[in-house]
């Protein structure tokens, strides 16, 4: 039997690298990581976002590589209602939230937001009996 721990990364693909980066280090404060010879990521804590621009994506890959294909929960160690005043102060469309969820350790509240390419970025912050 195995013992999985955690994801270390996920891919998205994208249409313009650069922008994306822009984005989530504008919209989301996360750092680019540059790695192989150029390839960029995105750092969230442990983890890392991939990026493959759309057309150029590297092997092995998924099957069918699609923009705006992605819906991930971010989790936050700040609370909500400062995630929401960055968002807003960096001109960012919340497009639902805060709104209640269940996630993977319990309750937590969220708010929902759209990338460059349309993937669906959930932010949450779990309720503090939760964690």
């Amino acid at each position: 039997m195995m013992d999985l721990d955690r994801i270390d990364h996920v891919v998205f693909t994208v249409r313009d690298i650069a922008e994306t980066c822009d984005f989530y280090t504008r919209a989301l404060g996360m750092a680019v990581i540059t790695f192989d010879n150029g390839r960029r990521a995105l750092q969230v804590g442990q983890c890392k976002i991939n990026l493959h621009q759309v057309g150029h994506e590297f092997e092995p890959m998924a099957a069918q590589p699609l923009l705006g294909s992605q819906d991930i929960c971010l989790v936050s160690a700040s609370p909500l209602s400062e995630v929401i005043s960055h968002l807003r102060g960096a001109g960012i469309k919340i497009i639902e939230g805060p709104v209640p969820r269940t996630g993977a350790l319990g309750p937590m509240e969220s708010v929902c937001l759209r990338d460059p390419d349309g993937n669906l970025i959930e932010v949450a912050c779990y309720a503090a009996t939760a964690v």
